[in-house]
């Protein structure tokens, strides 16, 4: 759910996303890919960036401000949407190590984030469990690990980093991280309880809306649409920048079937924030609209964004396989899933693997995927249609109409016609 979250200390801010939404940054996970709320973050001001700029031309060797640097810049990548500020944050990050390589706590979390951020989530593993040496009470190192191991599939150490976080700082990152593992596990009402939490201690328009914006995400995966637009719009109401409220509303419109307004709904989003995620999310909307010429266009956008993310260090099979997959590009979204499955096995990842397995016809090689997608519990209804189909198609007619009806009950509005709106978040 991805997209981010909580008070500001000075180098750290709480979390993106976005993932989804968007990218995982300082402290956190992408929207769309470290699934569910990491942490919201402040985005770093061009200001910003140029007071530690100055200040390190008065003090070149101050390891710390080099470390600030570099953690503003991946904040930046993650406000702009411009992954050329990933290069620019190694730099300052590496330049802090040089100059004070042991004890460096706050350049070693910048360096997870970073690389959370680019999805080499092992590396941020890495770079997590130094800084936790480093400094053992810092909440920060935590929340890189936190995302870095539920990115990999390593759930019960992803559950003692987020227990840990929350007894070093409680707090919008660390209420928001326990929130999506409850909701992993299948835990709704906990999951709903925490993202409660956050929103009281909540006191930035970002913040707020973050909060707001997974309130709605469960709502929706419930198929609540009018509890899921109230939080969307509450939301935008709280920070009329925050992008994911503006999808919010679209996605809940498209599911009510007002094609015009979620078509209205989109357009308005990717000239905002060109994410792979909603551009992959509008092609297919106007692909059901039949505005084929269109949808086209919009998949040329997206793979201009892949390869600029790709030149700037970041590389996503996970995404790649699953819009491959609702394109019908069946040898391709295997490819990208096998990929992905040899860096990191979380249950999104193994659900993609058992999908595009399925497309290929290897449906008994699928079905031990599909069932480590939902070996957690978690609610959400694409997970069980993926494996009602492959039950199908192995002829287990039963364990099929048994998926399909707990499909039906986590979320009677369920669609699969419009994947990437119906996808897990």
């Amino acid at each position: 759910m991805q997209i981010d979250r909580v008070p500001r200390r000075p180098l750290y801010a709480a979390v993106a996303a976005l993932a989804a939404a968007v990218v995982a940054v300082v402290g956190v996970g992408a929207l769309r890919d470290a699934p569910g709320p990491p942490a919201p973050i402040d985005g770093a001001a061009p200001g910003t960036i140029g007071r530690y700029q100055q200040a390190l031309r008065a003090a070149p060797d101050d390891h710390r401000t080099w470390a600030a640097l570099g953690a503003a810049y991946v904040q930046q990548a993650r406000t702009t949407l411009d992954p050329s500020y990933y290069p620019r944050a190694q730099g300052a990050l590496e330049r802090s190590l040089r100059l004070a390589p042991t004890g460096n706590d706050q350049a070693m979390t910048g360096m997870g984030a970073l690389a959370n951020a680019r999805h080499e989530f092992a590396s941020a593993a890495q770079w997590g469990r130094r800084a936790a040496r480093a400094n053992p009470a810092s909440p920060d190192a935590q929340g890189v690990l936190a995302d870095a191991y539920t990115q990999l599939g390593d759930y019960p150490a992803a559950t003692r980093a987020v227990t840990r976080m929350n007894e070093l700082a409680p707090g919008v990152p660390a209420f928001t991280r326990a929130s999506y593992e409850r909701q992993q596990r299948g835990d709704v009402a906990g999951a709903r309880a925490l993202l409660r939490q956050a929103l009281g201690a909540a006191y930035l328009p970002a913040d707020v809306a973050f909060c707001r914006y997974y309130l709605g995400e469960l709502a929706f995966q419930a198929g609540d649409l009018a509890e899921a637009e109230e939080h969307y719009r509450a939301a935008a109401t709280a920070d009329a920048s925050f992008a994911p409220a503006v999808q919010g509303v679209a996605k809940t419109a498209a599911l009510r079937g007002d094609t015009p307004a979620a078509l209205r709904g989109y357009q308005t989003l990717v000239a905002r924030a060109p994410l792979p995620q909603y551009l992959t999310e509008y092609a297919q909307l106007l692909h059901s609209a039949g505005q084929r010429d269109q949808a086209a266009a919009q998949e040329r956008l997206l793979a201009t964004q892949e390869r600029l993310q790709a030149a700037n260090g970041l590389v996503d099979d996970l995404a790649a396989s699953e819009h491959a997959a609702d394109t019908g590009d069946k040898v391709r979204a295997l490819r990208h899933a096998e990929a992905e499955w040899k860096r990191r096995r979380s249950v999104l990842v193994a659900d993609a693997l058992a999908w595009a397995l399925h497309l290929n016809g290897r449906d008994a090689e699928a079905l031990g995927y599909a069932r480590q997608a939902t070996r957690l519990g978690w609610r959400n209804a694409a997970l069980y249609h993926h494996r009602a189909e492959i039950h199908q198609a192995l002829g287990d007619r039963a364990a099929a109409a048994a998926d399909r009806a707990t499909a039906h009950a986590i979320n009677p509005r369920f669609t699969p016609e419009i994947p990437a709106i119906g996808r897990p978040s």
